[in-house]
């Protein structure tokens, strides 16, 4: 009842007003997206389901995190365990997080040493070189890897002639502080571009059952970006990214060495992350050969003293190719080589797979996109698989320059499992038990309406199973067992984005999404009804941006058939400029303090007030 006020006035505010020219129709169309494909295609030829945030939209969400800048995407589900750098759980279209990949300028931001090899989302803060993120939903992701179920690609600012940068503080709820600075600068021959962002909170108590220390948990992180561009010959380029993550989180619930219950816990992570490439460009064909290597190490500590650590490292030859057969027609081709090795408490692990793979994609009358490809897996410990991929999409123009998209994909992956859980069935507390490989597939059907003065309308339907899923046993806790039912998720998406006038857009998406485990029981922490309702202002000639956004989740559970709290969680950011390269920013998070858990035991951040201040040269 305490947000009825606020839902009045978000009501009163889609009052249809006269529509003003906004960005066009074909503007939106020719948007350039690489994530769907791994080479550069317009909005038009994509059949995939692909959604953008540009830098203007995280700056004035304001958000630390990129989970709780993407939380407002539709289909985008996350799961917080007591705050900034706590374990957190990115979810697209309700699959594990570990079959997300996220991606910083090509690079696999994985964690080897996890459970399952996935993102350490927490460790990932809204820097400031980011220069848009595009999310690919749903197990279309094969040119990436056999077991991508979502993708997010976060693509940095690149260094032009000259130079410019911009430097950032802010302030606010907990004792946040957030510093933050980036230069890019270039000439002819060669570019860069270097970020800095230090973020540091005291935090708050993380476990509602914290009754007796009921200490904040606390998080501090630095994280440092560079990319620099050599142009070696007009059509040879060399590109070094290099990232390095320093973080470090206070939590609840540890044990110490005498098997006590402390809620004095600490844990700490370096990742570092560096990547070379060459794009060689000769008319028909392009080529981008890359090496990469990850490097994580985790520390965990009770009471002060080290109670568990692990390391691992991550390395990756890939080669990308594509050729124009003509002006209709073009080939992708590539190859990837990883290699995961881990070091944890007494025991060493590896595994290698080897990815080949190909797709066709053409084009008929600016009209007709279609795509098939292909991927040949070999796993050293879980042998070989072949998945695919196919796509069509039909572009029909209407009248007054709106346009409809209907488009249509199916997709096949696997898994292998991780090193951590073979180990795990393996070890002396393990279940003995031995795995296979999962597989997966998954097929969306989808419209997209747009019209003339920019306004845009999708709806999505999906449908993903994943057969042969490893879990881990809650009622032994002996180890991962392994179904040999399927799980799935399938539902509908909405998103609309409508231009009321030059002033006001109205923002909002809906994602219906039903799911089942292997029994056909309703899969933890994911909510059956996720929604967002924005409503964006450009005011002052657009010196003052401001933005209202409600966060809405409905029917989910937690272990044990547990029924989650559901919500109504309002944002309000604002930014306005006060100068030529001067701006204010501010924001209120949860500003109707709604009281919830997204994880049993969990608190979530009160009413929170942020401000800041930005300045670009």
């Amino acid at each position: 009842m305490k947000n009825n006020k606020f839902k009045v006035a978000l009501v009163a505010a889609m009052i249809p007003l006269p529509v003003f020219a906004q960005e066009s129709t074909i503007e939106k169309f020719e948007e350039v997206v690489i994530t769907s494909s791994r080479v550069e295609q317009p909005l038009r030829e994509v059949a995939t389901s692909v959604s953008v945030i540009t830098r203007e939209d995280l700056e004035l969400k304001g958000y630390t995190t990129l989970a709780d800048a993407l939380r407002t995407q539709g289909s985008v589900g996350v799961s917080n365990q007591g705050g900034t750098g706590a374990v957190t759980t990115l979810r697209i279209r309700g699959e594990e997080g570990y079959r997300t990949l996220v991606k910083i300028d090509g690079v696999d931001m994985s964690d080897p040493t996890g459970v399952q090899v996935g993102p350490l989302v927490q460790n990932l803060v809204n820097t400031q070189d980011i220069e848009r993120i595009e999310i690919l939903r749903g197990s279309q992701g094969f040119l990436y890897g056999a077991d991508a179920g979502g993708v997010i690609n976060v693509i940095t600012q690149t260094g032009a002639e000259g130079f410019s940068g911009n430097a950032s503080a802010e302030t606010g709820a907990d004792g946040t502080m957030n510093l933050g600075g980036s230069i890019l600068g270039g000439n002819e021959v060669m570019n860069f571009s270097l970020s800095v962002t230090d973020t540091s909170t005291d935090g708050f108590n993380a476990r509602s059952d914290d009754t007796v220390l009921q200490d904040d948990d606390g998080a501090e992180n630095t994280s440092i970006h560079f990319k620099g561009g050599l142009s070696i010959s007009p059509d040879l380029t060399a590109t070094l990214v290099y990232r390095d993550i320093d973080a470090e989180s206070e939590y609840d619930s540890c044990f110490t060495s005498t098997s006590m219950l402390s809620n004095d816990c600490l844990g700490t992570t370096k990742h570092e992350t560096a990547r070379l490439s060459l794009d060689y460009i000769t008319g028909a064909i392009n080529h981008t050969l890359a090496y990469s290597e990850t490097r994580v190490q985790r520390d965990y500590f009770t009471e002060s003293a080290l109670s568990y650590g692990t390391q691992g490292e991550t390395s990756q030859t890939e080669y990308v190719g594509s050729l124009a057969l003509n002006e209709e027609q073009q080939l992708v081709f590539g190859a990837d080589y990883q290699k995961d090795e881990i070091t944890a408490t007494g025991s060493e692990s590896d595994q290698d797979q080897l990815g080949i793979f190909t797709e066709y994609q053409a084009g008929f009358n600016d009209a007709v996109f279609i795509t098939a490809g292909l991927r040949h897996d070999d796993n050293s410990d879980f042998g070989k698989h072949t998945s695919y991929r196919v796509s069509a999409a039909y572009v029909q123009e209407l009248a007054a320059a709106d346009s409809i998209k209907y488009r249509a994909t199916y997709g096949t992956g696997f898994r292998a499992p991780s090193l951590s859980e073979v180990a795990y069935n393996a070890g002396p507390f393990g279940n003995g038990v031995s795995l296979q490989e999962e597989t997966s597939e998954g097929f969306d059907l989808g419209i997209d309406y747009l019209m003339e003065n920019g306004a845009e309308v999708q709806l999505t339907y999906f449908d993903q199973e994943i057969d042969n899923e490893i879990y881990f046993d809650l009622v032994t806790f002996a180890g991962y067992l392994q179904s040999g039912d399927k799980s799935g998720s399938r539902g509908v998406e909405t998103a609309i984005e409508y231009p009321v006038n030059s002033l006001l857009t109205l923002i909002t998406n809906h994602t219906y999404n039903k799911t089942e485990d292997s029994t056909g029981t309703v899969r933890v922490r994911r909510p059956k009804h996720l929604a967002n309702l924005g409503v964006e202002l450009a005011l002052l000639d657009e010196r003052l941006r401001v933005l209202a956004n409600v966060r809405m989740a409905r029917d989910a559970v937690d272990s044990g058939s547990v029924p989650l709290d559901d919500y109504e969680v309002i944002d309000l950011s604002a930014s306005y400029t006060l100068a030529n390269g001067l701006e204010a920013f501010g924001r209120i998070e949860n500003l109707a303090d709604e009281d919830y858990e997204e994880v049993t035991g969990y608190n979530t951040r009160d009413r929170s007030f942020f401000a800041g201040m930005r300045y670009r040269f």
